[in-house]
Formats: C-alpha cells, sequence, structure tokens
C-alpha cells in the first residue's frame, strides 16, 4: 500500500514538473499575461490554464519555447501586455480581427526572432514604437484598420527584409519617410486612407520588387516621381484622392500591359486623355484588406 502511495506521489510530481517545464516559466507568465489582459475567459476559444501549453488554441511550441502565437478572430479584448517581450523565440504573431485597444507597446520590439506581426482590424491607438527597426527579421507587418497616428517612424527603413507593410485605415500623418526606399525587398505598401501630406519620396522607385502601392485617400501632392517608372514588378497603383499636381512621372508606367491603375479619372481632369482609351489600364480596387489569416 505504501508503494502504491508513493508511485502516484512520484507520478503526479513529475505530471506537474512535465506540465511547468513545457516551456520556460517566463514564457508561460508572457502567456498568462496575454490571457488575462485579453479577457481570456471570454475569447471565443479560451485557453484552460491548467491543462499542457501545448493544448492552448493558437499557441505552437518548437524545442521547449512558444514560437507562435495565432488567436485570430478570438474576441480578444483589452491591452498587449508588456511580458510578451518575455516571448523571446517568437516569430509570429497574429491577433487580427479581434477588439484589442490600448498602444503597441514598446516592449514588442525586442522580439528579434519576430518574422510576422499582424494587429490588423484592432483598435489600437499612440503610434509605432520609434525603436521598430529592432525588428531585423520581421517580413510582414499588418496593422490595418486601427487608430494608430502620428509620423511613420523613420526606423522602418531598417526592416531589410520585409515583404509586405500595410498601415492601411490609420490616422498617420506627416511626409511618407525616405527610407521606405531601402526596403528593398518589399512586394505590398499599403498606406491607404490616412492624414499622410507632402510628395511621395523618389527612393520608393529603389523598390524593384514592389507588386502593389496603394497610397489612396490622403493629401498627397506635388508631382509624382520619374523614380516610380523603376517599379517594373508594379501590378497594382491606387492614388486616387489626393491632391497631385502632375501625373507626368508615371505615363509610361500605367500603360503596361499588367497594371491596374485607379486614378482615371485624375489623370483626365489634368489631360491624360489617351489613357481613357487605353483598355489596358483597369480601375484598381483600393479596398486593402488581408486575404487569409495565417
Amino acid at each position: 500500500m505504501i508503494y502504491k502511495i508513493l508511485f502516484v506521489i512520484t507520478f503526479s510530481t513529475t505530471s506537474i514538473a512535465f506540465t511547468q517545464t513545457e516551456v520556460p516559466i517566463n514564457e508561460r507568465k508572457a502567456l498568462i499575461a496575454l490571457y488575462e489582459s485579453t479577457r481570456g475567459d471570454h475569447w471565443t476559444d479560451s485557453w484552460n490554464l491548467n491543462d499542457p501549453i501545448s493544448t492552448w488554441k493558437g499557441v505552437t511550441i518548437k524545442n521547449k519555447h512558444v514560437v507562435e502565437i495565432n488567436l485570430f478572430r478570438n474576441n480578444l479584448r483589452g491591452v498587449l501586455p508588456k511580458d510578451l517581450s518575455r516571448l523571446k523565440h517568437l516569430t509570429h504573431l497574429n491577433l487580427a480581427f479581434n477588439t484589442i485597444a490600448g498602444q503597441l507597446p514598446k516592449e514588442i520590439t525586442k522580439l528579434k526572432r519576430l518574422r510576422v506581426l499582424k494587429l490588423e482590424i484592432n483598435r489600437i491607438r499612440g503610434g509605432i514604437p520609434i525603436t521598430v527597426g529592432n525588428l531585423s527579421k520581421l517580413e510582414e507587418m499588418s496593422l490595418y484598420n486601427n487608430f494608430l497616428g502620428g509620423h511613420i517612424p523613420p526606423s522602418l527603413g531598417r526592416l531589410k527584409n520585409l515583404r509586405i507593410l500595410n498601415l492601411s485605415g490609420n490616422n498617420f500623418i506627416g511626409m511618407i519617410p525616405n527610407s521606405i526606399g531601402q526596403l528593398t525587398k518589399l512586394e505590398v505598401l499599403g498606406l491607404f486612407e490616412n492624414g499622410l501630406e507632402g510628395s511621395i519620396p523618389k527612393e520608393i522607385g529603389n523598390l524593384v520588387n514592389l507588386q502593389k502601392l496603394v497610397l489612396a485617400n490622403n493629401r498627397l501632392s506635388g508631382s509624382l516621381p520619374m523614380e516610380l517608372e523603376n517599379l517594373a514588378s508594379l501590378r497594382i497603383l491606387s492614388i486616387k484622392n489626393n491632391r497631385f499636381e502632375s501625373y507626368e512621372g508615371i505615363q509610361n508606367l500605367v500603360k503596361q500591359s499588367h497594371m491596374v491603375f485607379d486614378d482615371t479619372k485624375g489623370m483626365l481632369d489634368k489631360g491624360f486623355n489617351h489613357l481613357e482609351q487605353d483598355k489596358r489600364t483597369r480601375m484598381a480596387d483600393t479596398k486593402f484588406e488581408d486575404d487569409n489569416n495565417e
């Protein structure tokens, strides 16, 4: 009988120890902080904190570390905790399509292994931390349809691996930073519907891999830079509802058979009537949304 009791105690202790060491304690605390700060008990698919972390929805563990969190459309409410910075091995963070409020904590820029950051369709306010350039491995940053504002930090230009940058549907002001021209791997740039002013920086012509450039519904002005014609990979150009004075910089670009361009009326007003007869120039849909939740 004594041996049976000892066996049960040993087995129970071992099980508890396994659960607690499934990931480092700091990472477990970060997950619990996220649960508590976003009302985890009201999530659509909640976590049972007494179960192993490997059973928690949207959490991916690799080599005993949390590497992915995907809680897309899961009724998260509240704010993002600073403790997320404890997840040093995190590569993917997808909390899109929730009702997260508050500010984007600057501590999130300590996640040096982060490759995907998706927080679109939330209620996040404030600005992008000026230390965002520390996320050197980032390949996708999708923050559209929030209440973010202030200036777009020039340090974004340090994200040399970035392929997708979508800041549409926010309250950003000021000029588009020249440093965006350093993102030579960029394929999608969405700045639709903000309060951006000034001219398009000529450095955008350096983005030779760019396929979508969505700048509609801002206060951009001046002439379109001739350097835009360097964008040989461009498929969608959306610039309507701005204050441009000249479109001469893109006459050859919009004649390309693959181009989808959304400011034909604006160009007609400026005297570029020949583009109306060019059936290869189609109108672009400026609705700039995500196609997936991965």
